[in-house]
Parts: structure tokens; C-alpha cells; sequence
């Protein structure tokens, strides 16, 4: 689970990356940026179930 959680935050930062290179819109990015928050969330979630 907490390779899950690096791979979403990394998945974030590629999404910042393609943005400033103008490889995807704003508004894409703002979409697709708020989906991985949400599974980034979703993760942590899990993740504290499991230690529990």
C-alpha cells in the first residue's frame, strides 16, 4: 500500500510536470489532479484501516 502512495504521488507530480510543458490543458490537469487526490485519500484511508 504505501508503494501504491508514492506511485499516486508521483502520478501528481507527472500531471504538474505535463502541465507546465503544455502537454495536457488546465482544465485537465485540474480533473485528472483531483482524481488522483481522491485515490491519494482513498490510500491513506486503507492504509490506517490496515495498521488498526
Amino acid at each position: 500500500m504505501s508503494i501504491a502512495a508514492g506511485s499516486a504521488s508521483e502520478t501528481e507530480y507527472h500531471l504538474l510536470l505535463a502541465h507546465d510543458l503544455g502537454f495536457i490543458t488546465e482544465e485537465t490537469h485540474q480533473e485528472l489532479d483531483k482524481r488522483v487526490n481522491e485515490i491519494k485519500k482513498m490510500l491513506n484511508s486503507f492504509i490506517q484501516k490496515l495498521k488498526s
